[in-house]
């Protein structure tokens, strides 16, 4: 069965309330308060990629497409992979626009409107269904011009779901290259493909690169 965004697999829809009692309730697995729970920590390791993506596009908006608790972009010192020193993310981002939205997150759950230079999914698609993936992959790509990012860890999580599952429920790195790769030839004519980045140019003559990068350690 092919499902959607309107109507999701029975799996997806089970594992959003998880998530969001989570990030109600936080982890007593874990002995963690709500705050501490999914708060955007993925995030800060991969700004570097994210910061040459934004600077090769030219980008002035961007969507964090599974953001958590957005913490990574409060107005907290960040120091780069070079040792250099920013008042905050977006500003080593060059003070690009940030659009949070994640499902799980009250504040952050309302699918965004328009459409973004870039979209990033940093820890993000491991957790999804592998039955849904699909329509995850389409919905990022719709709502980028520009590029793509997703950062995805092939491991099992340290974190459990309430039910007792590992909350890394694909992990299967083929699932998202390849999904990747049939979503951008939906909107692209030619792009190329290697362990970390793929960049096709699109239909209407833009660029529209998509990096997919595999952690594959704890």
């Amino acid at each position: 069965m092919r499902y959607t965004r309107a109507a999701p697999s029975p799996r997806y829809e089970k594992m959003l309330a998880q998530y969001r009692r989570l990030h109600e309730e936080g982890d007593p697995r874990r002995s963690e308060s709500p705050d501490l729970v999914f708060p955007g920590k993925s995030l800060p390791p991969q700004a570097h990629h994210v910061r040459r993506l934004i600077e090769q596009h030219g980008a002035r908006t961007i969507l964090d497409y599974g953001s958590g608790k957005g913490t990574q972009y409060l107005p907290l010192p960040f120091t780069d992979d070079k040792g250099l020193s920013y008042p905050d993310i977006r500003n080593y981002w060059g003070g690009v626009e940030i659009r949070c939205y994640d499902p799980g997150f009250a504040p952050f759950s309302e699918l965004p409107s328009g459409r973004f230079d870039g979209v990033i999914a940093t820890d993000v698609l491991e957790h999804c269904p592998e039955e849904d993936m699909e329509w995850i992959l389409a919905e990022m790509f719709r709502y980028a011009d520009k590029f793509v990012f997703a950062n995805v860890a092939c491991y099992p999580a340290v974190r459990q779901l309430p039910s007792g599952a590992n909350a890394h429920c694909t992990i299967r790195p083929y699932v998202t290259r390849s999904g990747c790769r049939r979503t951008a030839t939906t909107r692209a004519k030619s792009y190329r493909v290697d362990d970390r980045l793929f960049l096709p140019k699109s239909l209407i003559g833009r660029a529209l690169g998509c990096c997919v990068k595999e952690t594959m350690g704890g």
